[in-house]
Parts: structure tokens; sequence; C-alpha cells
């Protein structure tokens, strides 16, 4: 029988809407193939034996032996096992419970976050065992009612990420399949650097495709196609996400008002900010504010 944990089951689903995370030792013994497509969820996997991931905008990443790998949201791929022995972990978390490490400069430059980085390593038998422990410890939390749970759990989330930014990658032969898939990469990797916004006297310069597509020195219309096929998503609508994922951070963790948020923002009048916020979170940016206090 063929089963592979890439999808979240029920129960997994299940605690992914109500707590937003979810560790779990994985059945990587047995092989097969997963469907192809985005998930909505990261993922960190510490797997054994033959694996081929294989994503819209490259070939494929082949594992052989002991490798730590990670999965965002924004690229979609699938996984076929070839072979596999006893053993290896899994962690799945949404973007909504990775949000209060956002503006982490570690995570940022990750290779959760890249879009462009390198998503596989290579383990040692004493990356194993350090890496092994992280995940163990890790189950072991999930099961408590620690009231502060979910901060430790981000914790060790963020361990892995920089015990995997200390190892030096292999060449994987990952290479692009074309000039869209590079360009999608390009886009999303410019994306993320606009962020974070640190300061109001630094407001967010490329705000529109159009800006992108003259960064990249692409005409707009090729860009929006490429990102749209690669990513299920358009160009207009990732930007949307960023601003609105920062807006949230600002709002959280600053001291700005809503009209200098909305200037560093790159908007030219606090109603249009407020307006924009409203269509993407049903929020007004000061009851939002309010609600987080």
């Amino acid at each position: 029988m063929k089963t592979l944990h890439t999808f979240p089951t029920l129960e997994l689903n299940d605690d992914l809407k109500l707590k937003g995370f979810r560790v779990y030792e994985a059945a990587l013994c047995q092989t097969g193939h997963s469907m192809f497509g985005r998930r909505h969820f990261y993922k960190i996997v510490l797997s054994t034996g033959k694996t081929v991931i294989t994503y819209t905008d490259r070939s494929s990443v082949k594992l052989d032996g002991v490798c730590l790998y990670f999965a965002n949201p924004h690229i979609p791929y699938s996984v076929d096992i070839l072979s596999g022995e006893p053993g290896g972990y899994a962690c799945i978390f949404t973007e909504n419970f990775i949000k209060p490490l956002e503006r982490s400069e570690i995570l940022l430059q990750s290779p959760l976050f890249k879009a462009d980085g390198n998503p596989a390593f290579r383990l040692t038998e004493q990356q194993r065992v350090k890496i092994t422990g992280i995940f163990e410890s890790m189950i072991a939390e999930q099961a408590t009612n620690y009231v502060y749970k979910a901060d430790l759990l981000r914790n060790y989330i963020q361990l892995i990420v920089h015990e995997a930014l200390r190892m030096q990658p292999e060449d994987f032969s990952i290479h692009y399949r074309n000039a869209s898939t590079r360009i999608t990469n390009q886009f999303l990797d410019l994306l993320e650097r606009q962020f974070p916004i640190e300061s109001i006297t630094s407001p967010l310069m490329l705000k529109t495709a159009q800006d992108y597509a003259n960064q990249l020195a692409v005409h707009v219309n090729y860009l929006n196609r490429a990102v749209k096929e690669e990513t299920g998503k358009s160009t207009t609508t990732h930007i949307a996400d960023r601003v609105t994922t920062e807006a949230t951070v600002l709002l959280q963790h600053t001291d700005w008002s809503v009209a200098e948020i909305a200037y560093a923002l790159g908007f030219e009048y606090p109603n249009y900010f407020s307006n924009f916020f409203k269509k993407m979170t049903g929020n007004i940016p000061k009851a939002y504010r309010t609600r987080q206090v």
C-alpha cells in the first residue's frame, strides 16, 4: 500500500485550522507519490531514503540519505518517495502561526521564505541527531498544556532554521525549466526584499506590478502571465497579500499612527489604506489594532 503524508490528514487539517501548527512522526518508510499542487501551509521535513521533489519553477530536487527540506505555500510541488527507512519527522504550520516571528531577519533570509533559495540539506549523523532531537522536543511540547506553548514551538522552528543556515547545502542539481519560471522566482524574491518596513522615512517603493516589471526589465504583461502560470496567483495578489501581512505587523508591533503606516506602505492617503485593509482583512486598521492589544 502506498501512503505519503504530504497533504495533511483530516486530523492534521483540524489542528491547522484551530492551532495553525502540527508536528508528527512521518511514515516515510512507505513509497508513494503525492498530488501536485499548492499547499496552504509551510512544511519542514526530516526525511530518509530516496526522495524526488518536483516544483513548477524547477525541474526537481533529488534527495538521497538523511535530508532536511523546506516547502512553502508560494511554490506548488509534488513529492515522490522512491525508497525509505523507518523514521522521519514533519512539521507543518500556517502563515498566521509564524506571523509573530515574521520580522525576524533570520527567517526572512531562510529557505522557508526565499523563493529562490535552496530548500534541501543533506545531513551528517551529528546533524541528524540534533535535528531529530528538536523534532522530538516539539512533539513532546505539542502534548502539553503550557500556556506559552505556541511561542516555544515557534522558537523550535527558528532553531531548525538556524541549524539549516549553518549547513553548506550540497548541489542537488536544481535548474529552472524556462525563462518564465526564472522571472517568477526573481519577482517573488524582489517582493520579499522590500520588507520589513523599518522606518517611516523609508516607505515602500515598489507598489505595483508595473514597478516590479520595470525593476526586472520585462513587460508587465509577461510578468503577470508568468507569475499567474507558475503560482496560481496574480502579481497584484502577491503584492497585496504581502502588503497586508506587513500592515498587520506594523499595527501590532509599532506605535506608528495609521496615517504613518499608510505612508510607509506607499498609500497616498490614509483612507486609501483603510479601504484596502478592510477589503483584505474585513477590519479597519484602528479596530484591528484595538483587538490585538
